[in-house]
C-alpha cells in the first residue's frame, strides 16, 4: 500500500487532470482546429461528430495556430503574409493580421493567454512576442537558428524554441523574456513534448530530430540528454513512406501523464509509449504522412494531421484503432484542442 507521501504527486497530477477536463467541457464546445498548410483556410472539427463544423478562410499557407483560453480568439501563423492572423473564435472571422519580423513556422500561448509566441524561421532565428491585449508585437527574442516549432511549458514558465538548422533547444523565461539556457544536440530539432513533474514542473523533453525515426529524451534539470528511442521497424510487406530528414513528426503526452503518442511519417503509424517507464504499448497505421497529433481534453482520442492524405485520423487510443478519417484541406499538418464560445 502507497503511503500519504507517495500517493500526494498523483493526486496532484489528477487533480490538475480533472481540472482541465472540466473546464474544456464547461460548455461542450470542444474543437479540433487543424490548419492546411498548402491551402487558404483552417477547418474546425467537432470531436462528438466527426466532422468539419466550421471554417477560417483567406489565410494563405497556414503554419503553426494557437487558442486563447477563453476560446474568444484564435491565433495562426501566415507563412505568405509573415503575419499572425488573429481570428474571432465565435463568428471564425480574421479580425487582424500582425505583422511579424519574418516568415512564421509553428506558435503557442502562454497559460494565461496574454502571450503568443511565434516561431521565426529565418535566419538569424528569432522568437516573436506578440501582447494579446494590445495585439502587437512587443518584442523580437534572438535565438540561436532559425526557429521551427515554440512551445510553453506545462507550469507556463518557461517558452522552448526548437531550430532544425543550429540542432538548438533553446529554453526562454516567459517572466524576463529572455534565454536562460540551450543545449545542441546532433540533429536538428523537430517537434517536442513534455512531461511534467508533479507541480507542473517539467521532468523531461521528448524531442524528435532530422533524419531519425524516434525521440530522444532530455532532462529538463540536468540540461542533457538521458535516453533515445528508436520506433519499431516496418513489418514485413510494408514499404516505408518517402520523407526524407522528417522521419517522425509529432508527439503528445496525455493529460494524466501516462501515455506519449508518437507519429512516423516513415511508416504510416501511431505509436504509444508508457510513461515514465518508456515502453511501447501499441501501434496503429494511419494516413500518409501523420505529420502532427492533438489530444481529447480526457486523453482518450488522438487526431492525427495526415499531410500526404488530406485528412484526420480519428484513434481511439484505448483500442488503438483508427475510427474514422475526415477529409479536411490541402497538406494538413499542425492541429491542436481548443474550447471556442
Amino acid at each position: 500500500m502507497k503511503t500519504a507521501s507517495q500517493l500526494k504527486p498523483v493526486l496532484w497530477v489528477l487533480t490538475f487532470l480533472l481540472l482541465d477536463i472540466s473546464m474544456a467541457l464547461a460548455d461542450g464546445k470542444v474543437r479540433i482546429i487543424q490548419t492546411n498548410s498548402a491551402g487558404d483556410n483552417v477547418r474546425i472539427i467537432d470531436p462528438v461528430t466527426n466532422t468539419v463544423v466550421g471554417e477560417i478562410s483567406g489565410i494563405e499557407v497556414s503554419h503553426g495556430v494557437a487558442a486563447a483560453p477563453d476560446g474568444r480568439r484564435i491565433y495562426v501563423s501566415n507563412e505568405a503574409d509573415s503575419t499572425l492572423d488573429v481570428a474571432d473564435g465565435k463568428t471564425l472571422q480574421v479580425i487582424k493580421k500582425i505583422a511579424l519580423t519574418d516568415r512564421p513556422n509553428n506558435v503557442s500561448i502562454g497559460r494565461d493567454g496574454r502571450r503568443v509566441y511565434v516561431a521565426i524561421a529565418e535566419a538569424p532565428g528569432s522568437v516573436d512576442v506578440i501582447d494579446t491585449v494590445s495585439l502587437t508585437r512587443v518584442k523580437n527574442i534572438p535565438v540561436k537558428g532559425a526557429v521551427h516549432n515554440t512551445y510553453v511549458t506545462p507550469d507556463g514558465r518557461y517558452v522552448v524554441a526548437g531550430s532544425i538548422v543550429s540542432k538548438t533547444i533553446t529554453v526562454i523565461d516567459a517572466a524576463t523574456e529572455e534565454p536562460t539556457w540551450s543545449i545542441e544536440m546532433d540533429l536538428g530539432i523537430r517537434p517536442m513534448a513534455f512531461l511534467p513533474n508533479a507541480d507542473r514542473s517539467t521532468k523531461w523533453i521528448f524531442v524528435q530530430l532530422t533524419g531519425f525515426n524516434g525521440f530522444a529524451v532530455v532532462d529538463f534539470q540536468a540540461r542533457k540528454e538521458i535516453n533515445r528511442i528508436t520506433l519499431p521497424a516496418l513489418p514485413a510487406g510494408k514499404s516505408p513512406f518517402p520523407f526524407g530528414g522528417n522521419e517522425s513528426h509529432g508527439m503528445a503526452v496525455t493529460p494524466d501523464g501516462k501515455t506519449l503518442v508518437v507519429n512516423s511519417r516513415l511508416n504510416t503509424a501511431v505509436y504509444t509509449y508508457s510513461l515514465p517507464d518508456l515502453a511501447l504499448v501499441g501501434s496503429v497505421d494511419v494516413g500518409l504522412s501523420p505529420d502532427w497529433v492533438t489530444l481529447t481534453p480526457d486523453g482518450r482520442t488522438a487526431y492525427i494531421a495526415n499531410a500526404a492524405s488530406n485528412s484526420v485520423s480519428v484513434v481511439d487510443l484505448k483500442s488503438m484503432k483508427e475510427v474514422v478519417r475526415i477529409p479536411v484541406g490541402q497538406v494538413p499538418k499542425r492541429n491542436i484542442t481548443a474550447v471556442l464560445p
